[in-house]
């Protein structure tokens, strides 16, 4: 038995090694800054492979290497403050897996694209929500992070935004990032398997893949403190306006 016999059936060697190395500058990016990864992932990696594909891949990677953080996430967040928002999830998670699902995968792509462009936009503004706490804004923010998440596993920085911003503890805003995406990742991986995006497939490629994202993550963790946190910060942001830019279908006959 060789290793293609445990990839999909539209995947072959080069595809795999190609998502491979995206996994690996993905992996490095979250490992360091703790952000980027899909931002980066999502773009190219769907331009190599089916969305639906590399979606599932991804979800199933995030969900296994963010698991150890919850037991100590759950003791350090504002459970209630975090429930509120993990109530939008349970809408938006289902609402973006379905389009997903249905979508024709170049309209697919072109919308993630048109969401990380946006979503870079975001992190590059520097926007924290600093007003008043409101049910319904908690609600709407964990609405459109979790339709993010099902759709293209994007949903990182509308949380990152409004939770940053609050007047409360770094280290609680961290948990409840962490706790919220434990449950957004929980409802995403019933979403997709109900809907078939998980499948033998998915799973099988995520055991070539997720190890070297992981070590991808151990080596951008590595670096942390060894370099310039502003300087690796911008590195980042470029490698997401690369990946937006290369996984354009337009471009397609271009770089493909």
């Amino acid at each position: 038995m060789t290793l293609t016999d445990f990839l999909p059936k539209d995947v072959n060697l080069t595809i795999a090694m190609a998502l491979c190395a995206v996994a690996f500058v993905s992996g490095t990016a979250r490992g360091f800054s703790g952000f980027g990864a899909a931002l980066i992932f999502m773009p190219l990696a769907s331009s190599i492979a089916a969305p639906r594909l590399v979606a599932a891949l991804l979800l199933v990677i995030d969900f296994v290497s963010a698991a150890p953080l919850l037991p100590d996430a759950w003791r350090k967040a504002d459970r209630k403050a975090t429930a509120v928002i993990v109530l939008g999830a349970l809408v938006g998670v289902p609402a973006g897996t379905y389009f997903l699902s249905v979508l024709e995968p170049v309209t697919t792509r072109w919308i993630i694209s048109c969401f990380v462009a946006a979503l870079l936009l975001l992190l590059l503004s520097g926007w924290r929500y600093r007003g008043k706490d409101h049910s319904w804004l908690s609600v709407g923010i964990g609405g459109l992070s979790g339709f993010c998440s099902g759709l293209a596993q994007t949903g990182g920085p509308p949380i990152v935004g409004y939770w940053l911003g609050r007047p409360i503890a770094p280290m609680v805003a961290r948990a409840n990032i962490v706790l919220f995406f434990g449950a957004s990742d929980l409802f995403s991986m019933i979403s997709y398997a109900t809907t078939g995006l998980i499948s033998r497939e998915s799973l099988a490629l995520a055991l070539i893949v997720g190890p070297v994202y992981a070590a991808g993550v151990a080596f951008g963790a590595s670096l942390f403190g060894r370099a310039s946190e502003r300087v690796f910060r911008g590195i980042c942001y470029a490698l997401i306006a690369m990946a937006v830019i290369a996984g354009l279908p337009v471009l397609d006959g271009v770089l493909r």
